[in-house]
């Protein structure tokens, strides 16, 4: 019997659900098990599902032109994940959305989703707080990102998210925080020594 549980926990965080409004919502999910280093989204493919992390570590990030990579998001235990641009837009991804370490994730499809909408209007309130929520996040990573400098970017983040900082390499943090591994390796040896 696949376990649920945790997502369901999650929804009715922000909305009540009847036994009938669980059970539906349960049957359009599905549980996967990936692989570290496995992709659930890549560039030029639609991003077909929404996904939220069970157990495990994720992280979006483009390569540029130039072959650089850069993190846009992480995700851990009970966080959601994915190229959102695409998923809702229906346009292909720009994004790897990649596991970090062997991870439990359940995903949702497009389109299972818009006949969630459709036939139970509440979880429009469920994804509503889920988009403004991001939003927020990502507000607060813009301001922090053009008002700090690297190390200030560094500690914020220790401050913020350290189950995230504690979980995922090195080379994924530096580039989410936008310096290379080598400043970040000097960042937090400073940091040692201050300790």
């Amino acid at each position: 019997m696949e376990d649920f549980s945790p997502i369901v926990n999650y929804v009715k965080r922000y909305i009540s659900l009847t036994a009938e409004e669980e059970a539906y919502y349960v049957s359009l999910l599905r549980i996967k098990k990936i692989r570290k280093k496995q992709f659930i989204v890549q560039p030029d493919f639609v991003c077909n599902h929404r996904t939220y992390i069970v157990k495990g570590a994720l992280r979006s990030y483009l390569i540029d032109a130039n072959g650089q990579d850069h993190t846009v998001a992480f995700g851990i235990d009970d966080w959601w994940i994915s190229d959102f641009n695409s998923y809702f837009f229906r346009q292909p991804a720009t994004l790897f959305v990649e596991a970090l370490e062997a991870s439990t994730i359940i995903q949702i499809s497009y389109d299972d989703e818009q006949k969630l909408l459709d036939t139970h209007p509440k979880f429009e309130k469920f994804y509503r707080i889920l988009a403004q929520v991001g939003y927020a996040y990502l507000q607060r990573r813009i301001l922090v990102d053009i008002s700090l400098d690297a190390t200030g970017r560094y500690e914020n983040f220790l401050l913020k998210y350290p189950l995230v900082a504690a979980r995922v390499p090195q080379y994924a943090l530096a580039s989410f925080l936008g310096i290379s591994h080598e400043l970040l390796s000097k960042i937090r040896n400073k940091r040692v020594k201050k300790s």
